[in-house]
């Protein structure tokens, strides 16, 4: 099949690509010239985050719900149909609930667990197959997250699979490797970000900006990350300077995850040096 595509730009795919850290990750694969498919469930949201691209002609918009069976084909299929090959695939799209597992409905955690994991798994699967009929390798990310080792109690469901999205990078690895496809995950700390602005009280009241404020004071940068700076992690990885990284994962999370107690803590023993 002849490609579209310069044999220079790389065809990407990116997930939940209409805000946050997706859309970063967009612009940051645009921006370079490369061409990209991004998908989201919103088609307005989609649309204005197209629009908004400083290549928008460089991006193919596919909006649908990665819960139903058989989307994630239709996004393989069509980015092949349009461009003849795919080389990078992003899986970052997410939703989730937020509660204890003592409430979680079986209806939320499945449809938790199907964005979150099963679309993840196949659409790995169906893009490999892509990348490895092109013999020439490629790059898969999955976005995990800090909390896959440092949960909080309080989203079952999206911490699963989280976690699942670590062990499944390893067995990707060692399955993939043979054919040149490097399978890597990532995982941010507190990033700025519509999903870390809607946590509420029993009373209905948002108590977001405490629940930021106490995790910037366990981070030992004192702050929040910027979608564009874990969207610059995941364009180095999928990159040829980190041809030799596979089967790992990298924390984008300020110090968060290696940081044993709050810098409140830290003051009350050595207020002068902290």
């Amino acid at each position: 099949m002849k490609s579209e595509a310069d044999k220079k730009q790389r065809v990407v795919i990116v997930t939940g690509a209409s805000r946050g850290i997706g859309k970063a990750i967009t612009e940051a694969f645009v921006a370079n010239g490369d061409l990209v498919t991004i998908v989201a469930e919103n088609k307005e949201e989609l649309l204005a985050a197209a629009d908004s691209l400083s290549k928008p002609e460089n991006a193919l918009v596919l909006h649908g719900d990665l819960a139903i069976d058989g989307f994630v084909d239709e996004i393989v299929e069509a980015t092949f149909s349009k461009w003849g090959k795919i080389d990078v695939l992003i899986n970052n799209a997410a939703w989730r609930t937020i509660e204890t597992l003592k409430t979680i409905s079986i209806k939320d955690w499945e449809k938790t667990i199907k964005i979150c994991l099963t679309s993840p798994v196949f659409l790995s699967k169906l893009a490999a197959k892509k990348m490895e009929s092109g013999n020439n390798g490629g790059v898969i990310v999955h976005m995990s997250s800090v909390m896959a080792n440092r949960a909080g109690g309080t989203s079952p469901a999206y911490i699963a699979a989280k976690g699942a999205l670590l062990s499944l990078t390893y067995e990707m690895a060692a399955l993939y490797g043979s054919s040149g496809i490097r399978v890597v995950a990532v995982c941010p700390g507190n990033v700025t970000t519509a999903m870390s602005s809607d946590f509420k009280d029993p009373k209905g009241s948002n108590i977001s900006q405490v629940l930021v404020d106490e995790m910037e004071d366990m981070t030992p940068l004192q702050r929040s990350a910027s979608p564009e700076e874990i969207a610059e992690g995941v364009f180095w990885l999928s990159s040829d300077k980190a041809s030799f990284i596979n089967g790992t994962s990298l924390d984008i999370d300020g110090g968060f995850t290696h940081n044993f107690n709050s810098y409140k803590s830290k003051k009350l023993q050595f207020p002068n040096e902290f």
